[in-house]
């Protein structure tokens, strides 16, 4: 699958495009999703799929996946262009610390910045997908339908 950003542009209330993720956001803190918008949609779009993963975490799976999965977000119909902080809406993914919905920045101590990517997908057409997929499956499935991302990256390190 290939990755090619498009001019859709994502940002957040919460901070700016590689910058810190402030404490609230992750799991030293209130550990809410940050709120988020995109504009700049491409013609055609039928739905939305967003995603958080930090490949700098040390891991790599039996499978080849790498980093650390903090946030999958589906299902998100094509007239939404934000989401609000702590979130519940739309349909939830598993994230790596075996649960459903966001779980913020949490790198180990001494381990230095890791980068956080939150990516917005366009997709040209809506999949009812099912709850709980990891951000691995979601991407299986949705890969045909991308026809526009974009991310944000934010930065934390632990204190």
């Amino acid at each position: 699958m290939g990755f090619a950003l498009s001019e859709m542009k994502l940002t957040s209330t919460a901070f700016a495009n590689r910058e810190a993720i402030p404490k609230k956001h992750t799991g030293e803190g209130e550990d809410v999703s940050p709120a988020l918008a995109w504009s700049d949609v491409p013609d055609g779009t039928k739905s939305f799929a967003l995603v958080c993963h930090d490949p700098d975490a040390p891991l790599v799976t039996a499978t080849g996946n790498y980093g650390f999965v903090h946030w999958t977000l589906y299902n998100i119909p094509a007239g939404v262009t934000s989401l609000p902080e702590g979130t519940a809406e739309h349909t939830a993914g598993a994230n790596d610390f075996g649960k459903t919905g966001y779980g913020g920045p949490m790198p180990p101590g001494g381990h230095g910045i890791h980068h956080y990517y939150f990516w917005i997908l366009a997709l040209d057409k809506e999949l009812d997908l099912e709850p709980g997929l990891t951000m691995w499956k979601l991407l299986e499935r949705i890969e045909p339908h991308i026809i526009g991302m974009n991310r944000l990256i934010g930065t934390y390190q632990r204190s």
